[in-house]
């Protein structure tokens, strides 16, 4: 039986040595000289040297975009210097903020006032949150982390809530707390944890002081920048008003309960 010689030409020769390269870390060129030695002493199997390589490339492709998929779905960025001050005056927008001159950063730029001040909890939930994130410490700039101090008044609550760039421990200082958290919707349903805190203990979600003093708590989070999301603020005081439709099929009430509701003020404990 005859044998027809594949005749490959430089460019096909370029493209299958690269893939093959990238696939097993050597040089182009190598392959280059391989393939045509291959091709010219048996022809027979050069289609499938080249569908191998084809393949080699596509399984390559896979991988870098699964790689790509991680690391956009990573959190803060990490640091890439000792510290990268933001520079609020920056017209640059970037997911976070842009570096201030090495140069001028001072002691200042690391610096924040107001954790030992305790909050203002005259308002309708009894409780106050004074936060130190990037934009009241520009130090903290691409360190992905950030603090809280939560006052409480006697019967106080700091709402259920959900920081949506963060997780969150929170540590009581003074006073105790009843705290807890509810899961997602798994295949257990929404489980709640729930426990009594006393000076020294950690947890999270939603806290409530139950006691006839005040509490002071101090909060850890995993983000320069972790945003709150106070759940019936956002759900009963959006701007405009999510539908009562909607939320009366939702929450399984009639649409007087929900027009009641949405015409309550939701204070912000936020500072």
């Amino acid at each position: 039986m005859e044998v027809r010689r594949l005749h490959l030409s430089d460019q096909m020769l370029k493209n299958a040595s690269l893939s093959l390269s990238l696939s097993l870390s050597l040089s182009p060129s190598i392959y280059i000289h391989l393939l045509r030695a291959f091709c010219t002493t048996t022809p027979i199997v050069a289609s499938s040297v080249l569908k191998i390589a084809e393949m080699a490339a596509k399984i390559l492709l896979i991988s870098l975009l699964a790689m790509a998929s991680s690391l956009a779905m990573a959190s803060d960025p990490s640091p890439l210097q000792d510290f990268c001050v933001a520079d609020k005056a920056s017209k640059v927008l970037v997911n976070g903020f842009v570096c201030k001159d090495p140069m001028q950063v001072t002691a200042e730029d690391f610096f924040a006032m107001g954790l030992d001040k305790a909050g203002n909890t005259e308002n309708k939930v009894g409780s106050m949150v004074t936060a130190v994130n990037v934009n009241k410490l520009a130090g903290l700039n691409t360190l992905g982390i950030s603090m809280v101090r939560i006052d409480y008044a006697p019967r106080g609550l700091n709402p259920p809530h959900t920081p949506p760039r963060a997780t969150e421990i929170l540590t009581v200082i003074e006073g105790q707390l009843l705290v807890g958290f509810v899961t997602s919707n798994t295949d257990n349903g929404n489980r709640l944890f729930t426990k009594m805190l006393k000076k020294g203990d950690g947890l999270i979600h939603f806290q409530f002081n139950p006691g006839h003093t005040k509490t002071v708590a101090i909060g850890a989070l995993s983000s320069q920048n972790p945003g709150t999301i106070t759940i019936a603020n956002a759900v009963f005081g959006s701007k405009p008003p999510i539908s009562d439709d909607v939320l009366a099929k939702a929450f399984q009430v009639d649409k007087k309960t929900v027009d009641w509701l949405q015409a309550q003020f939701w204070a912000d404990n936020n500072n």
